[in-house]
């Protein structure tokens, strides 16, 4: 037999534990909303969990229901943090009114006279629901919809282990509550008990590392973000780039097909920068990022090299298709408005395009593609131009 009293020590102990470990992580770092409340909820767990161990040891007399409700709003406070850690905007809505109205209901249970053991049951109920909701959070498949790709993404592996728990946890629970319920469940109610403490107890060391786990796994995550990402428009920088393009020219050779390369400037772009500021200069970096996504195709590549200078991969299309691409993207971009501190502009690019040789490096491609956009602003600008057979060893 389990000494279930000793376990709520032990309990509460672990809970306050994770807590100030995660005071301890969080210090000094970016404030993380959902990681503070965690932390909270960690802490008013374990609080709960050591009054209810204090209680018969030091003869407490607490109003009836209170312990009760202090279970519920440590729970509730950690499904709200799931919900802030995968940005789900409107669990308030629902959330907050069923903590309410549970709690209020263990109150007035309480003051009513309900046994200790009743309103452990209805406790029991509410936890059991709340830990199936972020075993549901943790579990579900999440729908992505972008430009590049639309379905739906599973939980990541530790997010499986983590909601595994939960809702072995929630089963727990819900067989403890029932046993309470019946009076005498199918394996006693003193068996449901000890393992719904068993559970609590596996509960609190994989939710205590695992939800540590899942924000550093963020953290990294915007990490390489940041690391591959431009800033200002979006869109991969020269780094992620080049090796984007690199692997599709080795796919292209593996695959024998062909693999086209433009390169993109937007003209007089220090001329927009002199005259309306560098604000407007960002306005139409960001207005080009936007116009180029919207015309990309699903398998297309752009990235920003460096200033006003752009290059675009694509796998798959011959030098017709590549300067029709080029040219609904030069129609786009002339189409788009940029917003100034003076009257509106239209922005225009010059565009170099080629189509690789065989065997041909990514760097002998750049320059012949390169020698293209400068030929093009040199007749004018507002242009597409093809790179010729006699630039490609330039």
């Amino acid at each position: 037999m389990i000494d279930t009293h000793t376990f709520l020590l032990a309990l509460g102990i672990g809970n306050i534990a994770f807590a100030v470990l995660m005071a301890g992580y969080t210090f000094g770092a970016k404030p993380n909303p959902g990681l503070r409340l965690w932390m909270w909820a960690r802490l008013g767990m374990g609080a709960s969990q050591l009054l209810g161990w204090m209680r018969p040891q030091l003869g407490l007399a607490l109003p009836p229901g209170v312990e009760g409700v202090a279970w519920i709003l440590a729970v509730s406070a950690e499904v709200a943090a799931y919900c802030l850690f995968f940005e789900f905007t409107r669990w308030g809505r629902l959330l907050l009114p069923i903590t309410a109205l549970s709690s209020a209901i263990v109150l007035a249970a309480g003051s009513m006279g309900a046994s200790h053991g009743q309103l452990g049951t209805m406790v029991a109920c509410v936890v059991a629901l709340f830990a199936a909701t972020m075993a549901w959070i943790l579990l579900r498949p999440r729908r992505f919809s972008t430009r590049f790709a639309a379905g739906l993404r599973s939980a990541s592996p530790l997010q499986l282990i983590i909601g595994v728990n939960d809702a072995l946890f929630a089963l727990a629970v819900g067989w403890s509550a029932w046993s309470g319920i019946q009076g005498g469940a199918l394996f006693g109610q003193g068996d449901s008990y000890e393992f719904a403490y068993l559970m609590g107890y596996l509960l609190m060391i994989v939710n205590g590392f695992g939800f540590l786990l899942l924000c550093k796994q963020k953290d990294d995550a915007e990490m390489a973000r940041l690391a591959t990402t431009d800033f200002l428009t979006g869109l991969p920088n020269r780094h992620a780039f080049l090796e984007r393009a690199e692997q599709a020219r080795l796919a292209a050779q593996r695959q024998r097909r062909p693999l086209a390369l433009m390169m993109i400037d937007i003209d007089h772009f220090k001329q927009l920068n002199d005259r309306w500021g560098h604000a407007s200069g960002d306005e139409a970096l960001m207005v080009f990022a936007r116009t180029a996504r919207a015309v990309l195709r699903e398998h297309e590549t752009i990235g920003r090299l460096g200033g006003e200078e752009f290059a675009m991969i694509m796998p798959g299309a011959d030098l017709d298709g590549a300067v029709q691409a080029a040219q609904r993207l030069r129609v786009a971009v002339r189409n788009a408005t940029v917003i100034t501190s003076g009257p509106s502009y239209t922005m225009t690019v010059s565009i170099g395009v080629v189509v690789l040789d065989p065997n041909e490096d990514l760097s002998a491609a750049l320059a012949r593609a390169d020698h293209a956009l400068y030929a093009a602003k040199r007749d004018g600008r507002d242009r597409v131009e093809i790179g010729h057979p006699e630039l490609r060893r330039a």
